[in-house]
């Protein structure tokens, strides 16, 4: 998955934060585009170092990866019809790129800062009094300088249920978002549920659909949506027919193992749950 890096290290120990140094990396975001060379496709993608830049003092730390640091650009990089900031070789790309795993250290280096750069933007102000809120000088949260209130970084956990039916599996699609490839059922934990319950009321609603055996998979960031996702997989109580959601779901159908796709990569919980799925069933 995209945050198993093999041999690199991560480090978010907010401990660690220094000044920049000339060989560490700048994440640049512009809406929801970050500043690139390649496109992860025809060209793997990689990172503007800080001796490329000029204007250093616009630089928040954020985490390391080996001993490499990686620091958030906060000045101003224009707007979708102009860019302020401008690096020779580099280019404006969608931050869906960032699910090309190409390679995988800047893939989830880049959507790691994206779900920091989403927070800072939404916490510049105080929630309880308005106040301009500053950084914190011994850890990771804005600091409100009137009232003093602390704001840390939103972490929203989901969870993802591979519902399956003897040798099927229970795929979907989502209605109005992006993504338009087979899911599994998933959603918010909602105030006073666990996981586990969560899983259970998801199913229902969204497939109209009773569990049991509901082991736990695994779990992964998902920065690109500021989420901590909760994987499990399942088995049908009672009748396999499924009441669609329409709201939530375009489709909602069962899939035998041996018509699953293999998915082309497993950069995500839920490909990696459909892989597991198709190579061993319901035992993993």
């Amino acid at each position: 998955m995209l945050h198993e890096l093999n041999e690199h290290v991560f480090r978010n120990e907010y401990s660690l934060k220094r000044p920049p140094r000339e060989s560490d990396f700048v994440m640049a975001f512009k809406g929801r585009s970050i500043l690139v060379k390649g496109d992860g496709k025809s060209e793997p993608l990689s990172l503007p170092e800080v001796r490329l830049l000029e204007e250093r003092e616009q630089l928040q730390y954020l985490f390391a990866i080996d001993d490499r640091a990686f620091f958030l650009f906060t000045g101003d990089a224009g707007s979708k019809n102009g860019g302020a900031l401008e690096i020779p070789g580099f280019s404006w790309q969608d931050i869906i790129a960032l699910r090309s795993d190409n390679p995988r250290m800047v893939c989830f280096a880049g959507a790691t800062a994206w779900h920091l750069s989403s927070w800072y933007q939404s916490s510049r102000y105080c929630g309880k009094c308005g106040t301009a809120t500053v950084p914190s000088e011994e850890e990771r949260a804005m600091v409100c300088p009137s009232c003093h209130n602390i704001i840390y970084p939103r972490i929203a956990p989901a969870v993802i249920v591979g519902i399956t039916h003897r040798d099927r599996i229970l795929v979907t699609r989502y209605r109005d978002r992006p993504y338009r490839g087979l899911a599994l059922i998933a959603g918010f934990c909602e105030i006073g549920e666990t996981p586990e319950m969560t899983a259970r009321r998801e199913a229902m609603e969204e497939a109209g659909l009773k569990i049991r055996d509901l082991r736990y998979f695994g779990s992964q960031p998902w920065g690109l949506d500021s989420n901590l996702l909760v994987g499990y997989m399942a088995r049908v109580d009672g009748s396999p027919e499924i009441i669609r959601d329409e709201n939530e779901l375009a489709e909602a159908f069962w899939v035998s193992r041996e018509d699953l796709p293999e998915p082309d990569t497993t950069i995500s919980l839920t490909r990696t749950m459909m892989s597991c799925f198709k190579k061993n069933g319901f035992a993993f």
